[in-house]
């Protein structure tokens, strides 16, 4: 049965990334709001939607809509997301999912309460290379995680004029949140410290002690051009070692033997390391950032069904671990 949805929210982000990756699935977009006339009317005329309102309300008691979606700020995805769940509708909302870890668990509250799922953006989880990576780990071929290292980093452009770190946290930070306890097992401890070289600049490490027993360490920051890769991981095992870079390449190194004083030397594919990167010049969707994976878990689960597809519970967990990291740097 095709999904009708109704998506709170028409801006770059929902009209470039979201939007055109949901109409891909079985789903009927059926209504959209957005408080910016001119917006509205071109994502309404972009995706064939006739239904238009500026009043989150009216579109959340549209009648015949199945679910909710909406890419808004914080507070607007606490009190919409909260307004559907109570109308008895799924909800699917972008990351993050309040200002506040207590928002997040107001949210899982009325979700519990209402019996319908919220599912949460952490498209990190699906980004090619990090699926890859998860996708080993959980095959058994590659062992205990003993360690994660990796950074993420942004720009300074988001503080011009007002130099607040919040929305850097809420919508950058909040990520590795989540996707450290993807990659390795919930966090048992974690720290930070920082290094700030004028206000808006700042770049900080956090470390994780994992409950498997493994350490990590995350180098976050608003140091680096967003006009260059700013993100990578290596997760470490025993003898063996994953690397994502910029989320569209992979190396899988295991322990292969020397091979230069060996006639018959041959690559192994039980050994020798393994590469991917996706092959832009085809005429397909390679999907690098994981809108289009992510959402084929979100729609089944709209729906009913049991999928990975992270929720409200992944939600709290990762808001909560972004307090504790404020509060550990102060800022």
């Amino acid at each position: 049965m095709t999904l009708k949805i109704g998506w709170i929210g028409c801006g770059i982000h929902a009209t470039q990334m979201l939007l055109p990756q949901l109409v891909r699935h079985d789903v009927e977009l059926v209504a959209l709001c957005d408080i910016d006339a001119k917006r509205l009317a071109s994502a309404g005329r972009q995706f064939g939607v006739s239904k238009l309102t500026s009043d989150a309300e009216e579109l959340i008691r549209t009648p015949g809509i199945d679910a909710v979606g909406m890419a808004v700020g914080p507070d607007q995805h606490l009190a919409f997301g909260k307004m559907a769940l109570e109308r008895g509708l799924p909800v699917f909302m972008e990351k993050p999912p309040s200002g506040s870890a207590a928002g997040a668990r107001e949210l899982r509250a009325a979700s519990e309460k209402s019996g319908k799922p919220l599912l949460v953006g952490f498209m990190k989880r699906y980004s090619a290379g990090n699926k890859i990576a998860g996708n080993i780990l959980r095959s058994g071929r590659f062992g205990d995680v003993l360690g994660l290292t990796g950074y993420y980093m942004t720009a300074p452009g988001y503080f011009v004029g007002n130099v607040d770190y919040t929305g850097f946290f809420l919508h950058h930070c909040v990520h590795y949140m989540d996707l450290v306890s993807f990659f390795v097992s919930p966090v048992k401890k974690l720290t930070a410290r920082k290094v700030e070289k004028e206000p808006g600049k700042v770049l900080f490490h956090v470390n994780f002690d994992f409950e498997c027993g493994a350490i990590g360490t995350i180098a976050m920051g608003t140091i680096q051009s967003r006009g260059a890769p700013v993100e990578r991981i290596e997760i470490m095992g025993d003898h063996q070692r994953i690397e994502v870079d910029n989320v569209i390449d992979v190396r899988w190194n295991r322990n292969p033997p020397f091979k230069v004083d060996d006639p018959s030397a041959t690559l192994s594919d039980s050994v020798d390391s393994l590469t991917w990167k996706p092959n832009f010049t085809a005429a397909a969707n390679e999907d690098p950032k994981g809108y289009f994976s992510l959402l084929a878990d979100v729609v089944p689960a709209l729906g009913g069904a049991e999928t990975p597809a992270p929720t409200i519970h992944d939600g709290v967990i990762a808001m909560e671990r972004l307090e504790t990291l404020r509060r550990e740097l102060a800022l």
